[in-house]
């Protein structure tokens, strides 16, 4: 009968491969092939190894790992605002995905600033990643990135379409229905509150509502669009500017959940009813949208989905590095609820 012995390690050190070697009685290349899977190891010495590094609490090091096989299974995935639903569920998407595909993910929240993008992108080559998904804020991050020769895909908005992939929704399309969805129930003063019209997310909803304008004969107002920042806080301040006067909107559409979550509390604080007052229709399927009453009517965009896409095109474009570039878009929908509806008799 063997009695096996275990020599406690320092707290104040971290295991390692020789360690669990010693302590399983074999060599540390042995080790190596029952923990990684790669090469033959008996299965009662695998089971043996796999104890002891657990007893040990033993830790591969990836960073060790990768710089010796020249291949990562790390990639880096930067967002713009972690506290926006949007950004959490599309990162929730990517996170599993990269797990499928035997990848550890790498996350950062850039919080919309060009500087937080830049030091989390100079992060990600340090660390050596295999791909980067990126929210973009410019170009900048994506050609940085190309620059150390670091696979980029561009999710939600593309700023280098043609030389780096892009996974999107249909934004116009969607915008467009929306709109063209409250010129159906008889509103012709609809006002538009969007964070930005610069990047191709806000571009292409503006546009979209603009189409849908024309296609009802109706004359923009430029006074009716409405440029209400990047928070709740905001579109909330300038939703109660526009519908305190006395040629106030029949209908709003608000470009995405944060805006639309600005103007339905405002709405609230003016003692305004949804849809008898105002209708109300959102780009964003937000959770809360379906909770309040009236529920939201919303273009619902698969943003889990839109993180787990843009992960297997990077998984795609690490494989295949000069293919040429690709730009899926995903499909949108109108999921109409509660609060759209014929504009009031005055």
């Amino acid at each position: 009968m063997t009695t096996e012995r275990r020599t406690p390690l320092s707290r104040s050190r971290r295991p390692t491969i020789k360690d669990v070697a010693e302590a399983a009685g074999v060599s540390r290349s042995t080790v190596s092939r029952a923990l990684t899977g790669r090469g033959y190891a008996a299965s009662d010495v695998r089971e043996r190894v796999m104890r002891v590094a657990a007893e040990l609490g033993y830790v591969p090091d990836v960073m060790a790992r990768t710089l010796k096989q020249q291949v990562s299974r790390s990639v880096g995935v930067l967002v713009s605002d972690l506290r926006n639903p949007f950004y959490a569920e599309l990162a929730a998407g990517a996170s599993r995905e990269a797990r499928q595909r035997g990848y550890t993910m790498v996350l950062a929240d850039t919080s919309l600033s060009a500087e937080a993008e830049r030091e989390a992108a100079e992060a990600l080559v340090a660390l050596r990643v295999a791909g980067v998904v990126v929210t973009p804020n410019s170009s900048a991050v994506s050609t940085y990135l190309a620059s150390h020769h670091i696979p980029v895909v561009e999710v939600d908005r593309q700023f280098t379409a043609g030389s780096t992939d892009g996974v999107v929704v249909g934004n116009r399309v969607g915008a467009r229905t929306a709109t063209a969805h409250l010129v159906g129930l008889g509103h012709r003063r609809i006002a538009l509150f969007i964070d930005e019209t610069d990047w191709t997310t806000g571009y292409e909803r503006y546009q979209g509502y603009l189409e849908a304008l024309g296609a009802g004969d109706i004359k923009v107002d430029p006074g009716l669009v409405v440029s209400s920042g990047w928070d709740v806080a905001d579109s909330r301040r300038r939703a109660l500017d526009m519908l305190r006067g006395p040629d106030r909107p029949t209908a709003v559409f608000a470009a995405n959940n944060v805006l639309a979550e600005g103007v339905w509390r405002s709405i609230r604080e003016l003692g305004l009813r949804v849809p008898d007052d105002i209708s109300l229709v959102a780009f964003d399927d937000a959770p809360w949208m379906s909770m309040v009453s009236p529920m939201v009517t919303t273009v619902s965009q698969d943003t889990f989905g839109l993180g787990a896409t843009a992960i297997r095109r990077l998984d795609e474009r690490i494989g295949m590095p000069e293919a040429d570039s690709v730009t899926t878009v995903l499909t949108v929908q109108l999921v109409a609820r509660e609060s759209t509806a014929s504009p009031p008799i005055i």
